[in-house]
């Protein structure tokens, strides 16, 4: 599979091809746009000179890795925090998945066992498990029994709510017009 964001030929290139890349991605997307949050793995390979392991991200000095992180521009809204946790998910995958991120989900028995490893991530909540498990499954092909369910709304074809459903410039449009009549429900409903 072949990621088409709206980023960088290079950037979804990484995403389609390094398991890391796209985890990692998943990680930064929160309080952002999607289109930094996943063109952001490809800028810190860049920064590197290489994509980076799990292993090595894991044992990054701490305070260098931040600094690559807030390095203008910055991979993230909060470079400090997300340095932070980008390290905590790749120390999780070499302590429990032998440092491949691909490891997270290639022997899942099912949709509920992907759920649940997702779900173990460090920063990963059920709604960020369950975007990431139908992104999974709708454009990285990893689709054990029962993935849609475990997605949730998420999984469901035909859907427009999450990265996992972008493909082109028009389903990134759909997606938006979602989450901006999710946001303006849940505003008016928290005046209301």
């Amino acid at each position: 599979m072949t990621f088409s964001l709206p980023i960088a030929d290079e950037a979804n290139q990484l995403l389609s091809t390094d398991p890391l890349a796209l985890l990692i991605g998943m990680v930064l997307d929160q309080q952002i746009p999607l289109e930094k949050a996943f063109s952001s793995p490809y800028v810190l390979a860049q920064r590197l000179g290489h994509a980076p392991t799990a292993e090595e991200l894991a044992e990054f000095d701490p305070e260098a890795l931040i600094a690559i992180f807030a390095k203008p521009p910055a991979l993230h809204r909060f470079p400090k925090a997300m340095a932070a946790r980008v390290q905590e998910v790749c120390r999780a995958l070499v302590g429990n998945y032998g440092g491949d991120a691909a490891n997270l989900w290639r022997d899942a028995a099912d949709g509920k066992e992907l759920l649940k490893r997702v779900g173990a991530l460090p920063g990963f909540g059920k709604q960020k498990s369950q975007i990431f498990v139908a992104l999974l499954g709708k454009q990285y092909d990893v689709q054990p029994p029962g993935w849609r369910e475990a997605a949730g709304a998420y999984g469901e074809e035909g859907a427009h709510r999450s990265v996992a459903d972008i493909v082109d410039g028009d389903s990134l449009v759909r997606v938006r017009a979602f989450k901006k009549e999710m946001k303006a429900a849940a505003k008016s409903s928290s005046t209301g």
